[in-house]
């Protein structure tokens, strides 16, 4: 175990080095630039939310933002955060949040193509996501396959063990509850749920997202509250040692700049997963009467995830730390204990209660990415034995050690994004195309009128 441990911390500082960084960041910024920052559009896209949609789709615009949202609100939202402050320090906060506010240009983008270039597999159901965009629209179907791949193989890392690990060991440390009833306890869940398919995974996490949402931000709003006079201290602390990477008090440090961007960076991408290429995959069987619609609402996820929940857990980290200097540790869950726990039975009742709704949720979001990128590879028939090995892989998690479960999922993540950025590169001139006919030039109503062709027809064509 030690020595696995190890291959994938190397793996994931090799990955996570200065190139992917820059890729990540220098294509947020570059969609940011030539769509002519679609973040602008923010309360258009808040109005769309609830729109009457299109006629072909399987759910509605809201649905696939709860889809979306129940996938990145998770333990990166939370221990993430804590983990970022303690490798990077708290500056690696403010890398976080830009992630978070360069990243709606990406999400855009994203969704955007997911929604141009859908398709219809053999039992007439609408599927997408950048494996189809990298063969539809690049004609590079065996690249579309390595991201089915990677994406299938991440699933089990961001979506499912790390879920399932910090809830088990959270329950563990405050209540004594054993992990192996934690593991039984979830993958029932997950399996009823699982049952119902994308329909009933967008119901419930219709109800579900929101609700959790307010609780969180609500309870860290009173935390701030209760610590008010260290907010501003706590914020010119991460604007500072975003550039200067110095250490601060209770003993965390960030040696550098570039450390604290590189787990502010990572972190932030775990958490709201723009550029990563996951999100979209739910944005293809929206009912909307054109991609950028869908788009727009799509690019408000990262507002939401990273923005909003992210930064506030920053800030009660960061302030926690200020008003109790007897707080360090590099490890982000025990930083996460530490901070919560200083408020007392709220902190601690909060911090339980929003990690198991997150992992729940994460875990049913995640489940349905994984599938679609599995039946890009194989079809439906590999849909039911995925779901099988979903739920043994959530018991497992609830039992594998915290480092691996990490350091895995920091992998997978890197290496799904790779082929995505291709597409978002290599399709810059159809992003801007879109854009301006539907978005700069007034026709955000109209109808697309292109159709959605059968996989089938599509690959016949091709060969």
């Amino acid at each position: 175990m030690d020595t696995l441990d190890l291959w994938l911390r190397q793996g994931s500082s090799f990955l996570w080095g200065y190139i992917l960084l820059f890729c990540l960041l220098g294509t947020h910024l570059y969609l940011t630039i030539i769509l002519r920052a679609p973040q602008r559009h923010l309360w258009t896209s808040l109005k769309l939310y609830f729109g009457k949609g299109g006629a072909a789709g399987e759910i509605s615009h809201f649905g696939a933002l709860m889809v979306s949202l129940a996938a990145n609100i998770g333990t990166g939202n939370v221990i993430g955060v804590a983990g970022a402050v303690g490798l990077g320090g708290p500056g690696a906060i403010f890398w976080c949040w830009l992630t978070g506010v360069l990243g709606m240009s990406t999400r855009y983008a994203e969704a955007l193509l997911s929604s141009r270039y859908r398709v219809r597999d053999e039992e007439g159901v609408i599927v997408g996501g950048p494996m189809y965009v990298l063969a539809r629209g690049l004609n590079a179907p065996r690249l579309g396959a390595l991201f089915a791949v990677f994406t299938a193989i991440a699933a089990f890392g961001i979506g499912n063990v790390t879920q399932g690990n910090s809830a088990a060991g959270r329950l563990y440390e405050t209540f004594g509850v054993p992990t192996w009833i934690t593991g039984t306890a979830l993958s029932a869940l997950v399996a009823a749920v699982l049952l119902g398919g994308l329909r009933r995974i967008a119901g419930i996490c219709a109800v579900f997202v929101p609700a959790m949402a307010v609780v969180y931000i609500a309870g860290c709003c009173y935390i701030l509250c209760v610590q008010a006079d260290y907010i501003l201290p706590a914020i010119r602390l991460i604007l500072d040692q975003a550039f200067t990477g110095q250490g601060m008090a209770g003993g965390l440090f960030g040696s550098s700049m570039m450390i604290a961007m590189r787990a502010g960076v990572s972190r932030g991408l775990f958490s709201n997963e723009a550029g990563m290429g996951s999100s979209p995959i739910v944005s293809a069987p929206v009912c909307t009467p054109n991609p950028v619609q869908q788009a727009l609402v799509s690019s408000t996820g990262p507002f939401w995830d990273t923005v909003v929940i992210c930064s506030l857990t920053g800030l009660v980290i960061v302030t926690s730390i200020l008003a109790h200097p007897d707080i360090s540790s590099s490890d982000g869950e025990r930083l996460t204990l530490l901070a919560f726990g200083k408020i007392g039975w709220f902190g601690s009742s909060l911090l339980t209660i929003s990690l198991l709704t997150f992992v729940t949720s994460t875990v049913l979001g995640w489940s349905y990415f994984g599938e679609r990128a599995l039946q890009y590879l194989g079809g439906r028939r590999w849909i039911l034995p995925y779901r099988t090995l979903w739920v043994a892989a959530v018991y497992l998690g609830c039992t594998t050690k915290s480092s691996i479960v990490w350091n895995f999922a920091d992998c997978a993540n890197a290496l799904m994004a790779l082929p995505n950025l291709v597409s978002l590169a290599g399709l810059s001139g159809v992003l801007v195309a879109e854009t301006r006919h539907y978005l700069w030039q007034g026709r955000l109503n109209e109808a697309d009128t292109r159709g959605i062709p059968t996989w089938r027809a599509v690959r016949k064509k091709r060969d």
